[in-house]
């Protein structure tokens, strides 16, 4: 079954809309960590609009398990990380208008710039994974540019509004997830998994990794973050229904 990372971001979300000091994300980070979590997960942006440059050290100094730092391919970001250092660091594609991450990154058309990022961040003692649509040729390119893992983006596979569509998309993240295994990737998946439809993508043997934010702390608002990490564990540790069963 794989690990669970939880994206903390939207717990700073919630502190930047009053401008407050709370909630805190490292007492988030500490929380969901004693609830199982075993990685956490923020995105630096660029225009820090929750997560700032000192949540990010203080998580380093604090997270026990694993601290994976989200970030675009920019020089201030590779300058940031290597100061930092975290356990991972994923390449996102970032705009400055979009409410959230809303595609993979395209290695194959940034190729060089990538794998320029990746020898940087590698050469810094981090590990590199590059979160990517389901697309065969882009995983390929992933493997060819030194990238440590990949993150399938899953939110295709979540925003589909038909049973068959619902099905198209997971059989693309399935198709994804055997490629980066047999390519030797650790295989990673996030974006848009909630209570309700993470199962399926959890089932999926060669995924090691979730990546998992806004439904959690979504959750966590009514019933505390321990409880709201626990509740996502026991379903991804939960073994898929037989179709006879649905």
């Amino acid at each position: 079954m794989p690990r669970l990372g939880v994206n903390i971001d939207h717990v700073a979300t919630l502190r930047e809309a009053r401008r407050t000091t709370y909630p805190d994300p490292i007492t988030a980070a500490a929380l969901a960590e004693l609830a199982g979590a075993q990685c956490i997960v923020v995105h630096l942006r660029e225009d820090r609009r929750h997560i700032k440059d000192r949540d990010l050290r203080l998580l380093r100094e604090t997270v026990k398990s694993s601290l994976n730092m989200e970030m675009a391919a920019t020089s201030e970001m590779v300058k940031i990380a290597s100061q930092i250092r975290p356990d991972v660091s994923t390449l996102v594609p970032e705009r400055r208008q979009e409410l959230t991450t809303e595609g993979g990154l395209d290695v194959i058309r940034n190729r060089e710039k990538v794998a320029e990022v990746v020898r940087t961040l590698k050469g810094a003692g981090i590990k590199v994974s590059l979160f990517i649509d389901p697309v065969l040729e882009q995983i390929r390119v992933a493997h060819e540019v030194g990238a440590d893992a990949i993150e399938i983006h899953t939110g295709p596979y979540c925003e589909a509004n038909t049973p068959q569509e619902t099905e198209e998309e997971l059989k693309k993240v399935i198709a994804a997830a055997k490629e980066a295994y047999n390519l030797g990737l650790e295989v990673k998946a996030g974006h848009g998994l909630n209570y309700f439809n993470v199962s399926p993508i959890a089932a999926i043997p060669e995924i090691e990794e979730l990546s998992i934010g806004h439904s959690i702390v979504a959750r966590a608002v009514l019933v505390g973050m321990e409880r709201a990490v626990r509740e996502m564990i026991a379903l991804i540790q939960r073994p898929p229904l037989s179709q006879s069963q649905r």
